[in-house]
């Protein structure tokens, strides 16, 4: 019979939001599975817990995961834990489970803390709905790319970011959906610093451009108003085309068209340049 592999989710920063069943479960796996086992092990002394600890990350998956399986299926338990949060959520631990759930090994998710629904909680923002979109990509055309499929998006968005790239990704922000749309920033929650700050993603820019981001950041951003109008990036071209045909500079039209039609202006400026 193989073992079963646990999903144990750890504090996001104060270790007393550790659940007593988190740490049972830690506590009776045959061996740990973390993803930097130099944190991990500060936990684990916290817990007096003393289990072996084998590396599981993005870097090493391909080849960690295959070993943590074969040992599963030889009838160990394996506990997986991340440096904060829950395992397989924005994650490679997603990998591992599919790989037991393939190979008919049980998974048990133990509830805990989250960094995005701590936050959505406390955004102020509609929480019914949500979409949760974790780390935006880091290349430019890429992550112009998501949030342009993201523009009428009605659902609350969740997004993480580190502190070295938070301003760029406010201003994408602003960019894509407007610098009106509302924004709660999450930072270091549950942590002795934690702040939430609620504004719009314009006033967002230009706090921090004159203030230092420090910690890391969750971004709870409104989702685009019911019914609200959208326009493709094709006809939003058009309409800065037919400008330019006026008379208008590129650089005017495309402030304009994106302005009339919300369009991300990058995205338009791009299209354009195109017809060179």
């Amino acid at each position: 019979m193989s073992g079963i592999l646990y999903l144990v989710p750890t504090p996001i920063g104060n270790l007393g939001d550790i659940s007593r069943r988190a740490a049972e479960t830690l506590a009776a796996a045959d061996f740990i599975a973390a993803e930097d086992t130099r944190v991990s092990v500060k936990l684990l002394n916290h817990l007096d817990v003393r289990k072996p600890l084998v590396s599981y990350h993005e870097h090493n998956r391909r080849e960690s995961g295959p070993k943590i399986l074969e040992r599963l299926l030889a009838g160990e338990s394996c506990a997986l834990v991340t440096d904060a949060g829950s395992p397989a959520i924005s994650d490679p631990g997603e990998d591992l489970v599919r790989l037991c759930a393939e190979a008919g090994v049980p998974v048990c998710a133990i509830p805990g803390p989250c960094a995005a629904i701590t936050a959505l909680s406390v955004s102020a923002l509609p929480t019914g709905r949500f979409a949760f979109e974790g780390f935006l990509p880091a290349q430019k055309k890429e992550r112009r790319r998501r949030l342009e499929t993201l523009t009428a998006e009605e659902r609350t968005m969740i997004f993480y970011e580190a502190p070295h790239h938070l301003r760029q990704t406010l201003a994408d922000l602003a960019e894509a959906f407007g610098g009106a749309r509302r924004i709660s920033l999450c930072r270091e929650l549950t942590k002795l610093h934690e702040e939430i700050a609620r504004m719009t993603l314009a006033e967002a820019v230009s706090h921090y451009a004159e203030n230092e981001p420090r910690g890391e950041y969750v971004l709870v951003v409104g989702g685009a108003e019911t019914g609200e109008k959208t326009v493709s990036l094709e006809d939003a071209a058009a309409l800065a085309r037919e400008l330019i045909a006026g008379g208008m500079s590129k650089k005017e039209a495309v402030r304009q068209a994106a302005a009339e039609t919300g369009a991300p202006k990058n995205a338009l400026y791009s299209e354009i340049l195109r017809d060179e």
